[in-house]
């Protein structure tokens, strides 16, 4: 009938007059799921089969699918309000209609706030009336706990003094977003006995623990007493430090827009007080009183009386996308106590050991990746850089395109693979070594409250990174060469690793260790300082640094590194192949230096530098992006430093946890439901109520 027309039309969002203004699919938070897999999805989960067609029940849509509430002594008054959101006709089951139908609200921008407007639509008519709102707040723990007075102006000004007015869902938006300022209100004013304007501060930490807790993320419930005790006011609070103190915790979005602005996308760059008061000013969003109570705030973070974005996401609500509602798991609660080392109370040795095992390995993994990707362009660059233009005949290629096609030919494609084995027997070590050794080094000197990292630290981390490597890596390094230059001479018996390193032995695989370290130790401290101030730069307003950004990072940060380093790659080259008959042969760093410039001039020099740049950027580029990939894939935190641009702010999508089944806009689903207690303060009761209970 016209009646339920009009009552489905208000409530199913993607037919909805919200849905054709929205000007293109961009207006969507997150993509929508295909029917058919969604459909398959709705069968598996529902249990009721009626008139030829399947349904869920309450708890196979909130605690089977959503995997909400899944604990013992749930609430089964909570689970079945829940239920109901997607109830759409309010029979008491969820057809494949309507499932889909909550798919598609989940996928628009305003979906939190559609969520809690489905909840307090009880009857599905598309409004809310006085009654309906009555019966939601009454069974939320924070009535429980602060009774909400519903004789007052408030009330009266949405809903009229009948109470006989309904809000429509635009209307409700405002309701809801004003109603627990009322709210913290009318706890202030029932808190001040004397009506002097004033609350005990005592009274000011429970009102925030009990009807602000949505606001208080873990650094505030640690430092909440010390911060209003320690206040210039004493032991009692003004109702304008009441509102700023409510009003800062609501700006922390714009408090990280406004530091942003000035310090670009590095977190950890810092700005004074003085900075922060003037850039607040011109957005007349913030007050002096607010600036003041947030340097409070961030005295337990630092000294300098400075204040950065990682400071204030600390202190931000609504930061963090883990549900609350998810069962509690031996993994998750190792990943606590590991946190709660890392706040200070120090990590034992055995953490500290297992934290470079695993960095280590997956250098390991991410160094053979990147070094396989461009095997053949380092073959490229090993042979012009060993070409002796000085002696007559000898120029086999003429750049490093026709040495390319020239090793296809007489080789095989396999011939641009020759040595590969011992190289990659070595670079597993070799970036192991030199990744998980740039971060011990940055390490030390990070700054333990911000995590900041000063340039010249970098530099130091980077070059004690290349260093490190030479050891371990040189004796590969000449193995490798020698096999890849043994494919020029057509009549050349074949090689093998073991006959070089027998020919070599024991310091002959040192050979060129002098030129190795002349290169490697400024290569690395160039190419990780660039990496970590071009991650930061390409990283996007929130910080974070999505796969693509990692990549371009990378691999522009290793084309200086390798083309500053090309004279000191020659010379170890040349110190390190077999000069054949007539060839000069060289006995150390200053030697080859002298003779190459002599015989050769200044642009030997740069031969193969192109080469070299071009397979460098690239397989660090690729070596880089897979293990700050592996660290976000595999990330176990040991109680030290985190992946910078992992974990500033993660899309909803991708910081909750992973179900197969939840496709399409129910990937937020457990995300959205949270935000109903963490946007909203709506807290539903999650356990049983015991007969004679007064909280659940």
């Amino acid at each position: 009938d016209i009646f339920n027309i009009r009552r489905l039309s208000s409530r199913m969002p993607l037919f909805s007059a919200a849905h054709v203004h929205c000007e293109s699919a961009k207006k969507f938070s997150t993509k929508r799921a295909d029917r058919e897999n969604l459909e398959y999805v709705f069968q598996k989960f529902a249990s009721v089969h009626k008139n030829g067609s399947l349904y869920m029940t309450y708890p196979d849509f909130v605690q089977k699918f959503l995997g909400l509430y899944c604990f013992e002594n749930a609430n089964e008054d909570t689970v079945k309000q829940l239920g109901t959101i997607a109830d759409y006709d309010k029979d008491g089951l969820i057809s494949f209609e309507e499932f889909e139908t909550f798919e598609g609200l989940l996928s628009l921008p305003d979906h939190a706030y559609r969520i809690a407007f489905d909840l307090f639509d009880v009857n599905g008519n598309g409004y809310v009336s006085f009654s309906e709102f009555k019966s939601v707040i009454t069974v939320t723990t924070l009535h429980r706990q602060y009774p909400f007075n519903f004789d007052c102006d408030f009330i009266d000004l949405h809903f009229g003094k009948a109470r006989d007015q309904i809000v429509s869902y635009e209307e409700f938006t405002q309701l809801i977003h004003d109603f627990h300022e009322e709210h913290a209100l009318q706890a202030f004013q029932r808190s001040d006995k004397r009506n002097e304007g004033k609350i005990r501060a005592m009274d000011l930490i429970n009102i925030m623990v009990q009807l602000k807790s949505n606001l208080l993320t873990p650094f505030l419930r640690d430092h909440l007493m010390q911060v209003v005790f320690g206040a210039e006011h004493g032991s009692h609070i003004s109702f304008s430090y009441f509102n700023a103190f409510i009003s800062l915790l609501n700006n922390m979005e714009l408090l990280k827009k406004l530091i942003q602005a000035r310090t670009g996308n590095d977190v950890h760059a810092a700005v004074t007080r003085e900075e922060l008061t003037n850039d607040a000013m011109s957005y007349n969003q913030l007050t002096p009183l607010e600036v003041d109570i947030l340097f409070q705030l961030a005295k337990f973070l630092r000294e300098d009386d400075c204040i950065s974005y990682y400071d204030v996401k600390r202190m931000a609500p609504f930061d963090e996308y883990t549900s609350k509602y998810a069962p509690d798991t031996a993994a998750r609660r190792v990943q606590d106590a590991v946190e709660t080392r890392a706040e200070g109370r120090g990590r034992t040795f055995l953490l500290s050991i297992l934290e470079q095992v695993y960095r280590f390995s997956l250098g390991a993994i991410a160094g053979a990746i990147g070094a396989t990707a461009v095997y053949p362009i380092d073959l490229v660059k090993t042979r012009m850089q060993n070409q002796r233009t000085s002696t007559v005949g000898e120029v086999l290629y003429r750049n490093s395109w026709d040495c390319f096609k020239k090793v296809i030919r007489f080789e095989g494609v396999f011939g641009l693979y020759r040595g590969l084995v011992p190289q990659l027997v070595g670079v597993a070590p070799e970036k192991a070594i030199k990744l998980t050794m740039n971060d011990l080094v940055k390490d030390q000197f990070r700054d333990k409250k911000t995590g900041f990292i000063p340039l010249w630290a970098e530099i130091l981390a980077g070059g004690c990174a290349g260093g490190s490597q030479v050891i371990f890596t040189n004796p590969l390094e000449i193995v490798k060469i020698r096999l890849q230059v043994a494919g020029e001479i057509a009549t050349a018996q074949r090689v093998s690793a073991l006959h070089v390193i027998r020919d070599l032995g024991f310091f002959g695989l040192y050979k060129g260790a002098k030129a190795c370290f002349l290169r490697d130790i400024p290569f690395s401290a160039i190419y990780f300082t660039a990496y970590n101030h071009l991650k930061m730069r390409f990283a996007d307003s929130e910080g974070y640094n999505n796969p693509g950004s990692l990549l371009l990072a990378a691999t522009l940060s290793g084309a200086p590194a390798a083309g500053l380093t090309t004279p000191a790659d020659v010379i170890k080259t040349r110190l390190q192949v077999v000069a054949r008959s007539g060839q000069t042969t060289y006995t150390g760093v200053f030697d080859a230096f002298g003779k190459i410039l002599r015989e050769e001039g200044p642009r030997a020099f740069w031969k193969g530098s192109m080469a070299r740049v071009f397979r460098s950027s690239p397989q660090f580029g690729v070596t880089l992006l897979t293990y700050e990939m592996l660290q976000r894939a595999f990330y176990i935190d040991f109680g030290g430093s985190k992946p910078s641009g992992s974990n500033i702010l993660k899309r909803p999508e991708e910081a909750m946890p992973t179900n197969p089944d939840h496709i399409g806009g129910y990937k937020i689903a457990t995300l959205s439901f949270d935000e109903l207690e963490s946007r909203f303060g709506l807290c539903l009761p999650k356990y049983k109520i015991a007969a004679g209970s007064g909280s659940g």
